[in-house]
């Protein structure tokens, strides 16, 4: 559960909070968390957890506590939104990008951080310590070599592949694409049962704004795990059966359904004791980075 309250809080904070000034009375917060069945008593471990782990600061103002995120915590937020091209298929080069690297027993956990971050930008595992994508990712690659210091233990290439086998061998042999496809198969059904079901109620105004803020954070919050997953590699690559593509289009059409209804409700909790006038003037609820214009 204390993880769970910890990322549903991330999420509340990237998707609404960021846009009103980035900073919550903990009492607003703890209301808004109660709609997901997170206690007061959860919320508050979660809170003091993400402050210890440089997530969260706090500061008084008329014996009331308010939350804001370092510096650290909106990068958090930000990467993912940067990330957000993974999940739209671009135009392949035709180039492939090759890391290779021999990092030493004693710097093991560099070699484990870097793996997790590898993935997280979306290169392949093709054999041990031999990462490749498709993508151009010389920018990041170069961060993570700073990042860690480790240009004496990297190779970093770019190159064509001649065979024997053909490209799809490659994807197939560095990406668990099938598993992505069925994660990406059960996020269809799911809410694609739910946006049917619920379309109609919310376009008559029968469901309530509370509802749709619950139903549209779950949905962000589901649909973010791609991020982690999906290598979002060129529209030339992937598998005939490739159906994040669907998921995409599902996620934009449900979320603008859901939008305004739950900004309304987050801001009929935000307005007590917080400052509604810190709300970014350009923020349209409607638009939401994840979306594939």
């Amino acid at each position: 559960m204390g993880e769970n309250t910890r990322s549903m809080i991330f999420t509340i904070y990237g998707d609404y909070i960021h846009h009103y000034g980035n900073k919550i009375w903990i009492g607003s917060l703890i209301r808004l968390l109660k709609e997901f069945g997170h206690n007061d008593q959860a919320a508050r471990v979660a809170v003091s957890r993400m402050m210890k782990q440089g997530w969260l600061q706090s500061e008084k103002q008329d014996n009331r506590s308010y939350y804001f995120l370092t510096e650290q915590g909106i990068s958090r937020i930000e990467e993912a939104g940067n990330r957000i091209f993974k999940l739209n298929p671009i135009e392949w080069d035709g180039k492939w990008r090759v890391l290779m690297y021999t990092i030493p027993e004693e710097k093991r956990h560099i070699r484990d951080e870097l793996r997790q971050e590898l993935l997280w930008s979306g290169f392949g595992s093709f054999s041990n310590a031999c990462w490749i994508s498709p993508n151009n990712l010389e920018k990041e690659v170069k961060l993570l070599i700073e990042k860690y210091d480790i240009s004496e233990y990297v190779d970093f290439f770019i190159s064509e592949y001649i065979g024997p086998k053909d490209n799809h061998t490659l994807v197939e042999k560095s990406w668990p694409l099938e598993q992505i496809v069925e994660k990406y198969e059960e996020f269809i059904i799911k809410y694609s049962k739910q946006f049917i079901a619920n379309q109609e109620i919310i376009k008559r105004g029968e469901m309530s704004d509370a509802d749709c803020f619950v139903e549209r954070t779950k949905l962000v919050h589901e649909y973010r795990k791609f991020l982690f997953i999906d290598p979002g590699l060129p529209k030339e690559l992937l598998p005939e059966n490739w159906n994040g593509t669907l998921a995409a289009s599902l996620f934009n059409q449900y979320y603008q359904v859901l939008a305004e209804p739950a900004s309304r409700f987050f801001e009929s909790i935000f307005q007590e004791n917080n400052d509604l006038c810190k709300k970014d003037v350009s923020y349209d609820a409607k638009q939401h980075p994840y979306m594939i214009q």
